[in-house]
């Protein structure tokens, strides 16, 4: 509870800092007069991508020798998405669909094939990253970048390796590097994350261009996956705050204001949220258990 509390206070501190620092009017102004066009595209794209994730876990897991319909998979997904947005962390809608991928496996690879998936939609999204702030230099007359941006850019694959060793020094998690460079060779895996890479940035796009900010070639795989690094902090509510701190301190950077910075991650907070209500629909299905013995025995 003490946690919850903690992340919930930290969510809500940087939101009210964004507020303060930013024209509270113009932000307000530019959610009021949200295009629903734009709207309807990324929530689209959020739909799709939650479809491509699902599928990713599914070929992930059967790489494990886990068998998984595509239905509970889906179902699933649905599910922890929907509490990783309201509770702190992030991950705790991930822990619960290991726990409940168990009855068709045991933890070590339950807990493998739901971390491994992430890692690699993660890894989709820093490989975005990346080809966009090398673009960028290459580029005559691109964004200049800050020093920081370039020291995550450094970090972030060191960390990645430390990881990963770290996980070859207990019995549980040993196989876990080699699972990882197995799922790097696997075609439909590797096109799964950076399709549902492309979509979570489009449909961030989406909410930029709703509340009316045009976001410039320079910031399509530089700014957008940026953002999307602020949300991986733990300390936070489905990254609520930070998003949209990043937002506000990235879009200068781009010709554009930390006020439209703020209603982009505003806007894509609430299509996030709005997203993961299938789940609430799908909790009324036949349970897993039952649903996973019929689909995979069909498979």
């Amino acid at each position: 509870m003490r946690a919850w509390a903690l992340k919930l206070l930290a969510s809500a501190g940087l939101m009210a800092a964004m507020l303060w620092w930013t024209d509270t009017e113009e932000v307000a102004g530019r959610l009021a007069k949200a295009d629903w066009t734009w709207l309807a595209a990324s929530l689209g794209a959020l739909t799709l991508a939650t479809v491509s994730m699902a599928r990713r876990w599914q070929l992930t897991a059967r790489a494990l020798d886990i068998r998984i319909g595509f239905g509970v998979a889906l179902r699933e997904y649905y599910l922890a998405q929907l509490i990783n947005s309201v509770l702190p962390g992030g991950v705790l809608g991930d822990v619960g669909r290991a726990v409940r991928v168990r009855r068709q496996a045991d933890w070590a690879r339950a807990g493998q094939s739901v971390a491994a998936e992430r890692l690699m939609g993660q890894v989709a999204m820093f490989t975005l990253l990346s080809l966009g702030l090398v673009g960028a230099v290459i580029v005559p007359g691109g964004t200049v970048w800050p020093g920081g941006v370039w020291t995550l850019l450094l970090i972030m694959p060191l960390l990645c390796g430390v990881a990963l060793w770290v996980a070859r020094q207990f019995p549980a998690t040993r196989s876990f590097p080699g699972l990882i460079r197995r799922l790097l060779g696997h075609r439909r895996i590797v096109l799964h994350a950076f399709f549902g890479a492309g979509l979570l940035v489009f449909a961030l796009y989406a909410c930029a261009l709703a509340t009316g900010s045009v976001i410039p070639a320079a910031g399509l795989l530089t700014v957008l996956p940026l953002v999307f690094c602020a949300m991986l902090v733990p300390l936070s509510i489905a990254g609520w705050g930070w998003r949209e701190g990043a937002a506000a301190a990235l879009f200068p950077l781009i010709g554009l204001t930390s006020d439209a910075g703020v209603a982009m991650g505003i806007c894509y907070g609430a299509m996030m949220l709005i997203a993961t209500l299938p789940a609430l629909v799908l909790l009324w299905a036949p349970s897993a258990s039952a649903s996973a013995a019929g689909e995979a025995a069909s498979q």
